[in-house]
């Protein structure tokens, strides 16, 4: 499986403006490539012909040899992330203003944009903690970087293909591509059901209980602050919305990744599976009143599933989706489902049989159940032929 290592670059002032020319330099023709493509083929451009066309110039402009031929493949990827955009329809219909306004002018890069490094233009000096990079005023050598002492091993042990330099917050990183094997998926003994909520992030059979109070909270403390940045209406209160956005992205992933971790060495170490709620489209199914859309907008359901799949993947552990419908209706001792049987939104109690218990816990175990039948049909061996 590929996983990506994020390295913090620590260049003095020389290295650090030789950095921001190299990014600025080659943002610059990567514009003028795609709108040479643009000009010559719209939204089609291939990377032989950009690279008979302009290969020529950008090397003439200062660019080395590997540093142009990248420029040209992310002029290319850039073109065809955005007409697979326009045929999934994440720009909207034909007629809509955003998909129009998108298809009609060539892409823009912006001046610190990510830019593509390979082996010959990147060197990692990993016991020094260095790297030797290319930049438009020479060879920069000695550029120390940070990591975590894991970090150092995955790179040693598993780096392959490229990384990406980038600039976020005036600070530089270095984004390295591991491929790390994965190991074989055992049969599972049992399965952990994960039921995902707001109030309770993640709620799993066991009746393990991760509480998103902490989370709403500061939510709720970021949205009052972002109201009182966006009345000034002023550059630097937008650059403050820009920086606090951020920040509050990366606090919900760390809350993500802490629960996501903590689900899989359960499961890891019982010899269990995981199975959780297959809740795309969530957004567009569920309709809640006009105060509560925001709240539901910030849910990161999404990305702690994605967190708790490759989690699994890495360690091993069998991973599942099942079908989401009714698992907090529905009892499971005797699988009367009605709606009544969740009276309060923390409380489950079945109208039939009488169990009652906390109505997340209940939803964990109704997915629970519904992984050991749902794995069984996956595993089914194909009937022999007649």
């Amino acid at each position: 499986m590929k996983l990506v290592v994020q390295v913090k670059l620590l260049p003095t002032p020389e290295q650090a403006a030789a950095l921001t020319d190299t990014l600025h330099h080659v943002n610059t023709a990567a514009n003028q490539v795609a709108a040479v493509a643009f000009e010559l083929f719209g939204l089609r451009g291939r990377e032989l012909p950009l690279r008979t066309l302009c290969y020529a110039d950008l090397k003439a402009g200062g660019l080395g040899a590997q540093a142009a031929q990248h420029v040209i493949k992310r002029v290319v990827d850039a073109y065809t992330t955005l007409r697979a955009n326009i045929r999934n329809g994440n720009l909207g219909g034909p007629a809509s203003k955003r998909r129009r306004k998108a298809a009609s002018k060539p892409i823009v890069f912006r001046s610190d944009a990510a830019h593509t490094y390979d082996d010959r233009c990147l060197s990692w000096q990993l016991d020094a903690g260095t790297v030797s990079i290319w930049t438009v005023a020479g060879r920069c050598r000695n550029l120390r970087f940070a990591c975590s002492p894991d970090q150092a091993k995955m790179l040693a042990a598993h780096r392959r293909g490229e990384s990406d330099l980038i600039r976020r917050d005036g600070k530089w990183f270095l984004l390295a591509t591991c491929d790390v094997p994965e190991p074989e998926v055992q049969e599972p003994a049992d399965w952990v059901g994960v039921d995902r909520g707001i109030v309770n992030l993640a709620t799993t059979s066991d009746g393990d209980n991760h509480q998103g109070r902490r989370l709403s909270r500061y939510r709720r403390w970021q949205a009052r602050k972002r109201a009182e940045l966006q009345a000034k209406r002023t550059r630097s209160a937008a650059r403050r919305l820009k920086k606090r956005a951020r920040r509050e992205a990366r606090h919900a992933r760390h809350v993500n990744h802490k629960i996501a971790k903590q689900v899989v060495a359960v499961a890891a170490r019982t010899g269990r599976g995981i199975a959780l709620e297959e809740l795309s489209g969530i957004r567009g199914r569920v309709t809640v009143p006009r105060d509560q859309r925001a709240r539901l907008s910030c849910w990161p359901f999404h990305q702690l599933g994605a967190f708790i799949a490759y989690k699994a993947r890495r360690a091993g552990v069998p991973f599942i989706e099942v079908d989401p419908a009714y698992t907090s209706q529905r009892c499971p001792r005797c699988g009367h489902t009605a709606r009544a049987n969740r009276p309060a939104r923390d409380h489950f109690c079945c109208r039939r049989c009488g169990l009652a218990g906390p109505a997340d816990h209940v939803a964990g175990v109704n997915v629970r159940d519904r992984a050991r039948s749902a794995w069984v049909f996956v595993n089914m061996p194909q009937p022999a032929p007649t």
